[in-house]
């Protein structure tokens, strides 16, 4: 009777185990955000690690795509654009206030009905 109940508490511990969803703490993402130039860049990457997790964050002005590695285990890509979009860059997810995007350099601001 002792094998039989240690046996189910033992296969109770193993299935528990394999639900529970790991992180990544490495995790890497190709966003595409809106931008023109370096200015927008330097907006962009600032505005990335400035939210907690990320580790890398780097955005090509030529195919507008950030390439982050982030700890899913502290954030979210969709937290990473949310602040991006905080200092004028939008993205497919999280588009910023007219107010920002009007207050950004001439350079910066892009066509906003892609």
């Amino acid at each position: 009777m002792k094998n039989v109940i240690l046996g189910i508490m033992l296969l109770f511990v193993a299935f528990s185990t394999q639900a529970q969803d790991k992180k990544n703490k490495n995790a890497k993402y190709a966003v595409e955000i809106n931008g023109n130039c370096e200015q927008c860049q330097t907006r962009i990457q600032k505005a990335a690690y400035s939210v907690s997790g990320v580790k890398s964050a780097v955005w090509s002005i030529e195919t507008h795509q950030l390439s982050l590695i982030l700890n899913e285990e502290k954030t979210t890509v969709a937290e990473v654009k949310k602040a991006i979009a905080k200092v004028g860059p939008d993205s497919d997810e999280a588009k910023t206030t007219e107010e920002v995007y009007n207050n950004l350099p001439g350079c910066c601001q892009y066509d906003r009905n892609k």
